[in-house]
């Protein structure tokens, strides 16, 4: 796992393409109850418009039972809100997901601790995804 403190995203490696490593969050966004608001297809955006783009997907997510909290703590967060995972492939092939640290979000909207949790659900959810 790489994290990078300056820019709070945190990126680990997937053990999927990927389709089918959007195909599990899917699944286990859908099994967990948690909408998806929205999946852009970044890469087949740029097709559209006659580039090339290594596969890369966006899934926005999220509960306003665990949003809206933390809305409430600190309206800020609503601009990271809803959560984000980023699913990229690179030049060699190698698929990643990429998502906001809940500890820089943490940080960045001045969240209380007990609230953290309502973000942290993002890290085993990518774990789970990437295996």
């Amino acid at each position: 796992m790489s994290s990078s403190p300056e820019n709070g995203i945190v990126t680990i490696p997937s053990h999927h393409s990927v389709d089918q490593t959007v195909a599990k969050l899917e699944a286990i966004l859908q099994a967990k109850g948690v909408q998806l608001f929205a999946l852009v297809d970044h890469s087949g955006e740029a097709e559209k418009a006659g580039m090339h783009m290594r596969p890369t997907k966006l899934l926005i997510f999220g509960s306003p039972k665990a949003g809206t909290p933390l809305m409430i703590a600190s309206p800020s967060i609503a601009i990271d809100l809803p959560l984000k995972v980023l699913v990229w492939e690179d030049a060699e092939g190698k698929v990643w997901i990429s998502y906001n640290s809940p500890q820089y979000l943490q940080a960045r909207h001045h969240l209380p601790q007990e609230l953290l949790q309502n973000i942290a659900v993002v890290e085993a959810l990518t774990s789970n995804a990437s295996e």
